[in-house]
């Protein structure tokens, strides 16, 4: 259980770096390394959580694609949710520094639900 303390750890620290470091105006946020660093520890916090549930022990990152293949094994839905925090939280924040409040608040949004699924997962196994 503790990749899943660590991973809801990340998501905080991201929503952290956004709230105080960003600087959000009308919607906004006016430092684009900010956004950028939020994106990626988000990210990296949601893959956290599910490489605890997948049991990836070793460092490094399996692919993006090997996250999806896995995921569609399991629930369509929740691929649906990764896909959208993949491309919010990794592709358009991490890499892009989009400065915009509603991709990063979907991407946070989706990144939680996927951790609170990954929780409901290891319950069932405990």
């Amino acid at each position: 259980m503790k990749h899943l303390q660590e991973a809801h750890r990340y998501l905080k620290n991201a929503k952290e770096i956004l709230r105080e470091k960003a600087h959000k105006e009308d919607g906004f946020y006016q430092d684009e390394k900010y956004v950028k660093m939020a994106g990626n520890t988000a990210y990296s916090g949601l893959l956290m959580a599910l490489d605890g549930l997948f049991g990836v022990k070793k460092k490094g990152r399996k692919s993006v694609e090997w996250y999806k293949e896995e995921l569609s094994k399991m629930d369509k839905k929740i691929l649906t949710r990764f896909n959208i925090a993949y491309e919010a939280l990794h592709l358009v924040m991490g890499y892009d520094g989009s400065p915009s409040e509603v991709f990063a608040n979907e991407g946070l949004m989706q990144a939680e639900k996927i951790i609170q699924w990954v929780e409901a997962k290891q319950e069932i196994f405990e």
